[in-house]
């Protein structure tokens, strides 16, 4: 969790398939706890052939015996045809107006913070319109397990939002350029 948070949390990532990758992570950890994704990381991206989309838009009925028969993934039925569909409707995301645009587009193309910085769980939020407005449009465009408080941890993973704690060494490397929202 520490070299997670130290590394990679909160750090703006633009490229369409590492985007994927997140957010079928954070699909995956609906009613989860993070560490539970992240110990499981390798695996899934080993089992998900790389998180290479085409390839799972392609999975069929053995491909899903073999991911629910696998015991170093979540073995939840309803996700592994979610990530199905998911790189379904992002192949078709990418060719109409790239993934990572769309995404980005819910922040305004930059990372953003909210207000003042969190000082403690107590201020950090579940949702936010952003997050709200993705979880919509993803949702119209086909993608589950993308609801707002999913939208929010992906928006928070990927840097579209600075939550770091004020107190964080990480709040101001990854706010340089960020603009308050």
């Amino acid at each position: 969790m520490v070299a997670y948070h130290d590394e990679e949390w909160g750090v703006a990532v633009y490229d369409a398939d590492a985007l994927f990758e997140r957010l079928m992570l954070e699909c995956f950890q609906a009613g989860l706890s993070w560490s539970t994704i992240l110990k499981k990381r390798e695996t899934f991206c080993a089992a998900f052939e790389g998180w290479n989309a085409a390839r799972i838009a392609a999975y069929g009925d053995d491909d899903i015996a073999r991911l629910l028969a696998d015991p170093g993934i979540i073995r939840n039925r309803a996700k592994v045809h979610a990530a199905i569909g998911n790189a379904r409707a992002f192949l078709e995301l990418q060719v109409e107006d790239g993934f990572s645009r769309f995404v980005w587009s819910f922040v305004g193309g930059s990372p953003f913070k909210r207000g003042l910085q969190p000082s403690g769980l107590a201020e950090f939020v579940a949702t936010t319109p952003e997050s709200d407005a993705m979880s919509k449009a993803l949702k119209q465009r086909g993608f589950k397990f993308v609801g707002s408080t999913i939208c929010y941890a992906f928006m928070q993973s990927v840097g579209m939002v600075n939550d770091h704690e004020a107190t964080c060494f990480r709040a101001v490397e990854v706010g340089v350029g960020a603009r308050n929202q």
